[in-house]
């Protein structure tokens, strides 16, 4: 099998896999409450494994996944969307642990960090010879700080870049696209990582809401066929963009 993921190669086969389809895959997300059935890198596993079965299927080549350095105290669930500390007392933490200026920085100046390291980040995989980079925001919020970067980036930078979330380019196809741990996260990673999802830890009582959770309940409804559809349609359409921006048509 090809391989793809650049930290694990070799220098020749970099250098292959670069001069054959000079696209770089940059999966984003973060360490986040996904209900009690997800693991808590989602968001970053999730586009992770996008990435990879784009580059199997269009060629390229995926860096390594960035979980660290965005804004974490906004954006947020366990900070924004926990007002009754429910995933807080399901991960064992005190509420303390979250309140504002825990970061010990400001929530602005935890946006302007994140920015100047993705443009670092950019540049980096500029130097290492790629013409196009392709963000994959799994954490929505991030796909602002991308843009942000990108424009910066633009300004002096000489690789194309293009940031998506993913649910962003088949909403036409599937209107119910995007959401946090429900049917349609937890159906990606079920196609992507089944490894990392475990339903039964779910209430089976249908009634009982479930913490943490924004969109169509995933009981009954997420499954692995749905999100093999989903992933084959993203992807097809992330490799098709892809090159369309490496032969200049875009």
């Amino acid at each position: 099998m090809r391989k793809v993921q650049y930290e694990e190669m070799l220098p020749h086969e970099i250098v292959e896999a670069r001069m054959k389809t000079p696209i770089a895959y940059l999966p984003i997300g973060t360490l986040e409450w996904h209900g009690e059935h997800l693991a808590v890198g989602n968001d970053a596993l999730k586009v992770h494994a996008l990435a990879i079965r784009a580059a199997k299927r269009g060629g390229g080549l995926v860096f390594p996944p960035l979980f660290y350095g965005e804004n974490r105290e906004g954006g947020l669930l366990e900070f924004d969307h926990d007002p009754d500390g429910k995933v807080k007392e399901k991960m064992a933490l005190p509420k303390e642990n979250f309140k504002p200026g825990y970061m010990r920085k400001p929530s602005y100046l935890q946006d302007a960090f994140y920015i100047e390291l993705l443009l670092h980040i950019l540049y980096e995989i500029e130097s290492l010879g790629f013409k196009v980079i392709v963000i994959l925001a799994g954490h929505y919020p991030l796909l602002h700080h991308a843009r942000e970067a990108i424009k910066e980036y633009s300004k002096t930078g000489r690789a194309k870049v293009w940031a998506l979330s993913g649910y962003d380019i088949v909403k036409d196809v599937i209107p119910d696209a995007g959401d946090h741990a429900a049917k349609w996260e937890t159906s990606l990673l079920m196609a992507l990582r089944p490894d990392c999802v475990d339903l039964s830890r779910l209430p089976s009582d249908k009634s009982v809401p479930l913490i943490g959770v924004v969109g169509t309940d995933p009981r009954g409804t997420a499954s692995k066929e749905f999100g093999e559809f989903a992933v084959n349609l993203l992807v097809d359409r992330i490799v098709t963009h892809a090159h369309k921006l490496l032969e200049g048509e875009e």
